[in-house]
């Protein structure tokens, strides 16, 4: 299985520092949730920035 965490950083249109606090923030409330989480193929979540507009996805897939 592989976990897979992307973040479209061109679809964004946040600069440098704000693209460094926003990554934090996504890494932080994820890493915090995942355990609430199912952990199986196909499941996944859409990621969300700090002004709540979809940036991204995790997955997890069987490969």
């Amino acid at each position: 299985m592989k976990f897979l965490l992307e973040v479209d950083l061109d679809s964004t249109g946040w600069d440098e520092g704000t693209a460094v606090q926003e990554l934090e923030r996504i890494l932080r409330y994820w890493g915090g949730n995942l355990r609430h989480c199912e952990m199986a193929p196909g499941d996944g979540q859409a990621l969300y920035d700090s002004g709540h507009r979809e940036v991204g996805r995790w997955t997890v897939t069987s490969e």
